[in-house]
């Protein structure tokens, strides 16, 4: 029996006519086309070719929750809970929902669905019922406050000659939980660059490193709450959650010039008024929860806006006007007073030198200090 005997010279003839091969190929290794000359790189491939993977699944740990100690699936049809596809179905599974299944959901926010602000702002609110809300230029109005929850809203606008009001848009979101702070918005540009992105978040008053990409993340890693950021497509469009608390989906956007000449507002030539739009989508509030938009998922609400009109409008500017974008100080406000002056002593320094310790006043329970 012959051995035939491959030499390194021989082998790296080998492998460089397999690569020149697979160059001159027109698909690549899971089956994609190869990018049109000076395009853009294709998405990455949903599955390798020839294999299959089963839905993804979670396990429900939190006993106080009616799924706990429940496997939860995702559909076929959305088997995925980060899909590579921007575009694609998102499967949303939550352990507090009775029927313990996972559904298929958009990754967009929609303006349409309930917990939603967009445009000037027009709302729906948790009853399902569609208001505006017009709030003022440069003002802040309390979202929703709750006693461990403050969602506030910056409000940017301009008051055409003529006009008895402001045309108003969302720019900001100042957002209070536990002792933590978290804000996002929309920066200010002169005109609008798809490409570019435009939002700004921060997280307790540092901003957050949020990579461009489709699925680009951040966590909190500094606390139990489990707050994170998704990125939704490369730039300007995001998911924030709070797990058991809160799921944010927003999108920074312009005032473009056939809104502004459709709807008059007058926008000028320096500002294309970037603004958020978003949606909410709430867990766990409770029954006397406030805010413009959390007054509507009281369960004893009744929408006092005019059905059938074509602008339905909401009152309330003087309930639940704030004085910053992190303030729970409304009229109506519920966010625990405790937990804001929390978050407050968080942010001034501390001289241990000035505090004396000792366990002999504490009974043995624990450590007293005093200055």
């Amino acid at each position: 029996m012959s051995v035939q005997r491959i030499t390194v010279p021989s082998l790296l003839v080998h492998l460089l006519v397999a690569s020149v091969a697979l160059v001159g190929s027109a698909v690549d290794l899971y089956g994609n086309a190869p990018p049109p000359p000076g395009g853009p790189a294709p998405p990455p491939p949903f599955a390798v070719r020839g294999k299959t993977f089963p839905p993804e699944s979670t396990f429900c740990i939190d006993p106080t929750t009616p799924c706990f100690g429940k496997t939860i699936q995702c559909p076929a049809s959305c088997p995925m809970t980060n899909p590579a596809d921007a575009k694609a179905k998102a499967c949303h599974i939550d352990c507090a929902n009775p029927l313990c299944a996972g559904e298929c959901r958009s990754q967009g926010n929609s303006c349409e669905g309930k917990g939603a602000a967009c445009q000037d702002p027009r709302f729906v609110g948790g009853d399902g019922i569609m208001f505006y809300f017009h709030g003022k230029a440069s003002h802040h109005f309390a979202l929703v406050s709750d006693p461990n929850l403050q969602i506030n809203a910056h409000f940017i606008g301009l008051r055409p000659q003529g006009r008895p009001r402001d045309f108003t848009w969302i720019q900001a979101l100042g957002i209070l939980f536990d002792t933590h702070t978290f804000t996002v918005a929309a920066r200010r540009a002169v005109s609008w660059d798809a490409d570019a992105d435009h939002l700004d978040i921060t997280y307790d008053g540092v901003p957050v490193p949020l990579d461009e990409g489709h699925r680009a993340s951040w966590s909190a890693s500094d606390d139990a709450s489990g707050l994170r950021v998704v990125r939704r497509g490369r730039v300007n469009s995001a998911t924030v959650t709070l797990p058991g608390v809160f799921e944010l989906m927003l999108s920074a956007v312009p005032v473009t010039q056939e809104d502004s000449r459709v709807h008059r507002y007058g926008i000028p030539d320096d500002d294309c008024f970037a603004h958020l739009e978003v949606q909410f989508r709430f867990s766990g509030l409770s029954e006397k929860v406030e805010g413009v938009l959390g007054q509507t998922y009281r369960p004893d609400f009744h929408s006092p806006v005019k059905r059938g009109v074509p602008m339905p409008v909401m009152g309330g500017e003087d309930r639940y006007m704030t004085s910053s974008l992190l303030a729970a100080n409304c009229n109506s406000c519920m966010f625990s007073a405790a937990l804001q002056l929390a978050a407050e002593k968080a942010a001034l320094p501390l001289d241990a030198a000035t505090l004396e310790c000792t366990s002999k006043m504490s009974n043995g329970y624990g450590v007293v200090c005093r200055r």
